[in-house]
């Protein structure tokens, strides 16, 4: 469209004729919007920020990571954590148990001033928690705790309480699912060492009848028997054939017996490496992050940003009051040429 059909339409040649035109409307908008949002500014609560950064730690088994033969995997414990381990700590960190005792902590239903009496008051207090409450990770694969609050200590407090609450509520989710294995492990454990010490008195025994090792007994035992026959010494023969007899009866099942307690002793040792690894992991707590920054309370709010808000509302309302006037003025335009 060209400049004289623009002309034809809005009684002006240039914006700035317009302007000069409507100024007193436009002049009034922009005040009263000025002076109302600068009220509004005045009405809306300070709230000072808090921030608590760190970076998520390898999660690795805390037993694996100083238990272990193996020394490339010691170094799991020092590890920093990679970016699904970020995805799981902000999952973590949005969990509803973590919430919920920060609220008990603090009081958060009477510190929002929301009452057993104010309607969907649960629904209310997660809207405000997470208005509040906030946790993102950076580009350099840290993450972020930020709180904001009326107090500025309670903001700082709280900050610091979720992320020692993060370490807790992972360390609970590791306890519970290695309870569970450590009683299998305990059960299959026990299991073994009671048939290894039923396999040990069992040998026992067989050496209480003289069966150490069948296998060279028989050699030496058949050595003396042939002689003492050809001595001719019955008697001696007689004690060395009875000692043959009791060996070829039991020496079998020895020679099985110290088969079957080789393998299992094996099994038993890693066994109780897995019941050992396990019984740390079910009991001990450990930090899953490495602390970049505490919170602390901050000196200076955060929100509202009063001149911010002020600028934004008189600019959109001039804006706003530009719009209305062309729209008018069109609409009285449109009226005129069908009369």
């Amino acid at each position: 469209m060209s400049i004289e059909n623009n002309s034809e339409q809005f009684d002006s040649t240039n914006l700035l004729v317009f302007l000069l035109k409507w100024k007193k409307p436009l002049i009034i908008v922009s005040l009263s919007a000025a002076v109302l949002s600068a009220i509004v500014s005045l009405i809306i609560p300070e709230k000072f920020e808090s921030t608590y950064v760190f970076f998520p730690a390898y999660s690795g088994s805390i037993s694996k990571g100083v238990m272990t033969e193996d020394a490339g995997a010691k170094n799991d414990i020092v590890q920093f954590g990679e970016e699904e381990q970020a995805e799981q700590m902000l999952q973590i960190l949005n969990s509803e148990w973590i919430r919920n005792k920060v609220v008990n902590k603090y009081g958060l239903y009477d510190h929002y001033e929301l009452y057993e009496d104010v309607a969907y008051r649960n629904t209310k207090l997660v809207k405000m928690w997470e208005d509040n409450v906030s946790f993102k990770r950076t580009e350099f694969q840290s993450i972020e705790i930020r709180v904001l609050d009326t107090d500025p200590k309670m903001a700082a407090n709280i900050a610091n309480d979720v992320a020692m609450l993060l370490d807790s509520a992972k360390n609970k989710m590791i306890h519970e699912r290695a309870s569970q294995a450590f009683l299998v492990i305990e059960k299959e454990y026990l299991a073994m060492e009671k048939r290894m010490a039923e396999i040990d008195d069992t040998l026992k025994w067989l050496g209480a009848k003289g069966i150490a090792n069948a296998e060279k007994q028989a050699e030496m035992l058949s050595q003396e028997y042939y002689k003492a026959l050809g001595r001719g010494d019955k008697l001696a023969s007689a004690k060395l054939k009875d000692k043959l007899d009791t060996l070829g009866k039991y020496g079998p099942f020895q020679e099985k017996l110290i088969d079957q307690r080789e393998f299992d002793m094996e099994r038993l040792f890693l066994l109780k490496a897995k019941y050992e690894e396990l019984k740390v992991d079910k009991s001990q707590n450990v930090t899953h992050k490495f602390t970049v920054n505490k919170a602390w309370p901050s000196e200076k709010k955060a929100y509202p940003i009063r001149w911010l808000i002020v600028v934004v509302s008189t600019v959109s309302s001039f804006i706003l009051g530009v719009l209305v006037i062309i729209g008018i003025e069109n609409y009285r335009r449109v009226v005129k040429q069908e009369v």
